[in-house]
């Protein structure tokens, strides 16, 4: 498939995984899988294409496993993932832009619509995130300060850090 076809199936199995299953009558069990054959029908693709996306996503956004697919993290709809607890690095960042900065440095990190606030390891996939809606500002999130108030995160099978919320006084912005 050429790039732009893998861009449009990636965000329609994402939509469909993470935020709309039922639009094509399918179900996700709890921890968010549904069986990939299923899936594939639903969408009307091929078997070959949903894999060829897993593949080549960069974010590694989905799992297939013993024949189940799912999305890694980013859902709006009811799933736990049950993903364990996980010691953080000392920092952690958070892509924005500019715009939202006075409210998150006022109310800190939430997470809208989706399950948990996601994190990155490193600043320059913050750099990414936040660049996908404007000129990019970087958080720090002092995660070490935040895990031994008990605070807990959990990182997906893509590398992305979660955590239910981020106080603002764990937040100061990266200046560069």
């Amino acid at each position: 498939m050429q790039e732009k076809d893998v861009t449009r199936l990636s965000k329609r199995m994402s939509k469909h995984l993470r935020h709309d299953p039922g639009r094509l009558g399918l179900t996700l069990d709890p921890a968010g899988w549904v069986d990939l054959d299923e899936f594939v029908r639903a969408l009307g693709v091929s078997r070959a294409q949903v894999l060829e996306v897993v593949e080549r996503n960069d974010k590694k956004r989905y799992e297939v496993v013993d024949g189940r697919i799912r999305a890694s993290q980013g859902h709006t709809v009811a799933v736990e993932l049950d993903l364990p607890v996980t010691e953080p690095p000392a920092e952690l960042y958070h892509g924005t832009v500019g715009r939202f900065l006075p409210d998150i440095l006022r109310d800190g990190l939430r997470p809208m619509a989706r399950h948990d606030v996601h994190l990155s390891a490193t600043v320059e996939t913050a750099v990414r995130v936040g660049s996908r809606r404007g000129k990019p500002v970087v958080l720090v999130v002092d995660a070490a300060a935040m895990a031994a108030d008990g605070h807990e995160f959990r990182v997906s099978a893509n590398g992305v850090w979660l955590a239910p919320a981020v106080p603002p006084n764990y937040l100061r912005e990266l200046v560069s």
